[in-house]
């Protein structure tokens, strides 16, 4: 990250773990912390969920955001270090994401539009399976899909709930977005597709009043949906910063060959 004379404008934001909440004191004190709107780098403590909060919070300035793991689980976060941040910052691989954008009809029709980073997911609400139609750029291409869900997640999003769904890694730089299903019941032999990130993905509901299906965008829930469209942001970019040779880019690729 290329810095002028002047010194990065900082500030610290925290999980409420207490290690994450201590780690915000002592570096604030030694860094120096102006309010978010000054920042030139927000630096986020905690675990991949607050990098996540971070992110969406940062949606309108749209400041780097550099995390350092104070959490359980770190895959988006820098190693915590007190020492030589600012040298680590200006060396740092900067990594551009585009969210999702969900919009989700509810049986009123009325509309309820949210913002992902790693994904939109459906899931079924009940002990019934969830019955989705599913159409890309206006063109069905699934009739009928027997679930427990179904998801398009992000390249930055494809490590998290699509990996643990068997969806594929994909690659930050990839031009592409992940549709995968979840626990798929029939057609049984479907393991998903690799779109276009200028698709647009529309599923639709069959069965809502029996089968009743939710639809999230990273953590806004949306319940009884009965239609859901889901294409790229790509107006919207988000900056997150990594240490220099643990590039997202890296960490994808070293996720790819773990045992």
């Amino acid at each position: 990250m290329k810095t002028s004379s002047a010194p990065l404008a900082l500030t610290f934001v925290a999980s409420d773990r207490p290690e994450a909440e201590t780690a915000r004191e002592r570096l604030s004190k030694r860094y120096g912390s102006v309010p978010v709107t000054e920042a030139d780098v927000v630096i986020a403590l905690g675990g991949d969920g607050f990098m996540l909060e971070t992110l969406h919070n940062n949606l309108q300035r749209r400041t780097p955001v550099y995390g350092m793991n104070r959490g359980s689980v770190g895959f988006l976060m820098n190693d915590y270090e007190e020492d030589d941040l600012l040298e680590r910052l200006a060396e740092a691989d900067r990594t551009v994401i585009h969210p999702l954008q969900m919009d989700a009809w509810v049986e009123s029709g009325e509309v309820h539009s949210g913002l992902a980073i790693n994904e939109v997911s459906l899931l079924r609400q009940t002990r019934q399976s969830a019955k989705l139609r599913i159409s890309i750029n206006d063109k069905v291409r699934l009739e009928e899909l027997s679930c427990d869900g179904c998801m398009v997640a992000t390249p930055a999003g494809s490590t998290a709930y699509n990996l643990s769904a068997h969806g594929p890694i994909i690659p930050l730089d990839a031009p592409s977005l992940a549709l995968t299903p979840i626990s798929a019941f029939r057609p049984r032999r479907w393991r998903g597709a690799l779109l276009s990130h200028t698709a647009r993905v529309r599923f639709e509901v069959l069965e809502p009043d029996k089968r009743p299906v939710s639809a999230t965008a990273d953590n806004f829930e949306v319940r009884r949906v009965t239609r859901v469209e889901v294409r790229e942001r790509r107006d919207i970019s988000l900056t997150m910063l990594f240490d220099a040779g643990r590039s997202f880019e890296e960490r994808v690729m070293a996720e790819q060959f773990a045992s």
